[in-house]
């Protein structure tokens, strides 16, 4: 395989955006506050996410990697620029249709897992179809649930679940309805390292096997070597991105960042 290939400050000029990007910002800005609170946490961010890729956001403490996933995400409303889904630019939605494109069209899976406690891991997991009122594919949901080591768990509440299977949950919950883009906040967060690596092979082989779009942020080098892109953010800005990523790549590239700093 050939060795990773880093470009960690690449021109300050905004890259050519693909028009295959299956999630798109152009141009965003996300701005909290007024006055001497303001902060920019985006400050005119162009990045493309390519489809059917497992693409990892990184960079230091309040460089926008959350900001950017959240706006991408339909979840944070951007103070000007564009985040496009598929073209749609999600900035010109109405509250209403933006919460049906977040179930329809976007999966989420977060640190906290975010399951309903009340429900079993098979209703946690249908959750999103049941609200769209649609019915789970099922030769899906067996792949899903096999590859994900949750066939025997189905009848268990999140209680009577460890963290690794209750963010398994989350992962199956994510992508049973086949959403155009997958997004996750450091899922491994909480997780110890075997049930994080086993979370973060089945992101990949979803990308890889049945052509899911992936977009992670993550602190986490070895995590980031799971996908197969690595955005780099420093202070509201993309500061380079890095193909095929490894952990010495990684945390090298992040290390360039904060001597830059």
């Amino acid at each position: 395989m050939p060795s990773p290939t880093a470009h960690p400050f690449p021109p300050a000029a905004p890259p050519h955006l693909p028009t295959a990007g299956a999630v798109t910002a152009v141009n965003l800005v996300k701005v909290y506050g007024k006055g001497d609170t303001e902060v920019r946490a985006l400050d005119g961010v162009s990045v493309a996410f390519g489809r059917a890729r497992f693409t990892a956001i990184m960079g230091p403490s309040g460089s926008g990697k959350s900001t950017l996933m959240h706006c991408l995400a339909g979840l944070d409303r951007a103070t000007s620029g564009q985040a496009l889904l598929a073209g749609v630019d999600l900035t010109t939605l109405s509250d209403r249709v933006l919460t049906q494109v977040r179930r329809e069209r976007i999966g989420f899976v977060f640190q906290a897992f975010n399951l309903l406690p009340h429900l079993t891991a098979r209703r946690n997991i249908t959750l999103p179809l049941d609200l769209a009122g649609r019915r789970p594919d099922h030769e899906l949901f067996q792949h899903l649930v096999t590859e994900l080591g949750l066939t025997d768990r189905l009848g268990h509440r999140p209680s009577e679940l460890s963290g690794g299977q209750q963010q398994r949950v989350a992962v199956a919950r994510a992508m049973v309805s086949r959403p155009e883009v997958v997004f996750a906040d450091e899922p491994t967060g909480n997780l110890d390292s075997r049930s994080g690596a086993e979370v973060l092979a089945m992101m990949r082989n979803s990308v890889h096997e049945l052509g899911q779009t992936v977009v992670m942020v993550t602190h986490d080098p070895g995590a980031a070597a799971y996908a197969d892109r690595v955005v780099l953010l420093a202070d509201g800005r993309v500061a380079g991105e890095i193909d095929r990523p490894d952990h010495a790549s990684v945390t090298d590239a992040l290390r360039q960042l904060a001597v830059g700093r």
